[in-house]
């Protein structure tokens, strides 16, 4: 009889707990990065089921960027995308464009947990499809310049001031340049970037430039136009006139990041995203400045966001996570990994980003310089016109062709994909 009871008992306890199971709603998040990244976001999960115990979220973590967009891509174009998932402000507008993400401003301003003023301005405005906000900002990083103190210490060179301008950036990069060994190899660069349009943009912004003829309605690039094409003249200079960048052959060989961390570049432009990597150096102390002046500050906006697929079965529940995500809670707990600039005020303002036993120690410059962001625009075809245009201006960065080229190149090759493109409904 009391078997019998035993047996009782425990056919109720499982009944009741495969209830409460199957009473929990899924969702799925998408999410890409490195491991400290990977920790976070489980973090976040955690912390969120534990508010939330009647939701269950489904974490996939995807180690590379780009394979991360093309799963991302093949699972929307197959019908099956993950509920919540993070996009790029440059490549969320393929989506929109076909009606594939929810718009999240009714969720919005209903939120007794968030709200708009709650956020850096500009980082709204990239998510921001015609009347509709279809994804809410996670961070507001930019470019900056990470610099490795020791090889400046040994130089001589001064640390980057707030306010340093193209020829101090230069007269820096040369300084800390090495000259070639007896085998003719460079074994110390003074600067790594990416020849890239997303990279050169800032720079053509500081140069009174355009990177297209007009950012609310583009119909093509900018480059060839005398502002523009000057500031391309002077970042393709720094390689193919000044040899403070690697060409491609060094490149090839080791790419500028990995100098940076081994401690044979002295600077690398790159965003925050980078950060929890740089932390694990131990060999130098390094840091970051704002990027260098030009006739006008300027930086570019790198920022993503938590986006809701439309064909989300239980969109209250995956809301509520974005919701919670983007809480001062959730932004905290993303912060402390280091990778990101937080979106929302509060939290960027904290000392879970600006945090004095971490480095950077200027993680300021991150702060100080969001008035002078600016962003590319918000097209559905704006990937295929980056990489495209980004391939002229990788030529000429190591001197296959003129910027002239370069410049008329690229916007004869991207017009097709400015003529295909959508924007939101204006």
């Amino acid at each position: 009889m009391k078997r019998l009871v035993v047996l009782i008992f425990l056919l109720v306890g499982f009944g009741a707990a495969c209830a409460d199971s199957q009473s929990a709603e899924t969702v799925s998040f998408m999410v890409f990065g490195d491991p400290a990244e990977r920790e976070a976001y489980e973090t976040l999960v955690a912390a969120f089921e534990e508010q939330n115990p009647d939701v269950d979220v489904a974490i996939t973590h995807i180690p590379s960027g780009s394979e991360y967009r093309t799963r991302l891509t093949t699972e929307f174009a197959a019908g099956d995308p993950p509920d919540v998932s993070l996009m790029n402000y440059r490549r969320y507008a393929a989506f929109a464009a076909a009606d594939l993400l929810e718009p999240l401003t009714p969720y919005l301003e209903k939120s007794e947990l968030i709200n708009e003023e709650d956020f850096y301005p500009i980082t709204l405005a990239g998510f921001r499809w015609g009347d509709d906000l279809l994804c809410i900002p996670q961070n507001i990083s930019s470019l900056v310049v990470y610099y490795n103190q020791d090889l400046f210490d040994a130089a001589g060179v001064p640390y980057p001031a707030d306010d340093w301008t193209w020829d101090d950036f230069l007269a820096a990069a040369k300084a800390l340049t090495a000259a070639p060994n007896a085998d003719g190899v460079v074994e110390q660069y003074g600067l790594g970037v990416e020849p890239s349009l997303f990279r050169l943009a800032p720079f053509v912004w500081q140069n009174d430039g355009r990177i297209v003829d007009d950012v609310d309605f583009p119909t093509q690039l900018g480059l060839t136009r005398f502002p523009s094409q000057e500031a391309m003249q002077w970042f393709v200079d720094l390689q193919t006139v000044h040899g403070v960048v690697p060409d491609r052959v060094a490149e090839a060989s080791q790419d500028s990041e990995s100098r940076f961390v081994a401690g044979t570049t002295a600077m690398y432009l790159n965003s925050r995203r980078s950060t929890p990597t740089y932390r694990e150096i131990d060999s130098f102390t390094w840091d970051v400045a704002p990027l260098p002046r030009g006739k006008q500050e300027a930086g570019v906006l790198h920022s993503d966001g938590y986006c809701m697929a439309a064909t989300t079965e239980n969109k209250d529940a995956a809301w509520r996570f974005i919701e919670f995500a983007n809480s001062a809670e959730g932004q905290t707990i993303i912060a402390q990994s280091g990778r990101t600039v937080p979106s929302n005020i509060a939290v960027a303002e904290s000392e879970a980003f600006l945090d004095p036993n971490q480095l950077p120690s200027r993680a300021r410059v991150w702060l100080d310089t969001v008035d002078t962001l600016r962003f590319v625009p918000v097209i559905s075809t704006w990937e295929e016109i980056e990489s495209t245009a980004s391939e002229e201006i990788e030529r000429a960065f190591y001197g296959d062709i003129t910027v002239a080229e370069a410049a008329l190149l690229a916007k004869n090759r991207t017009e097709e994909y400015f003529l295909l493109g959508v924007r939101g409904k204006q």
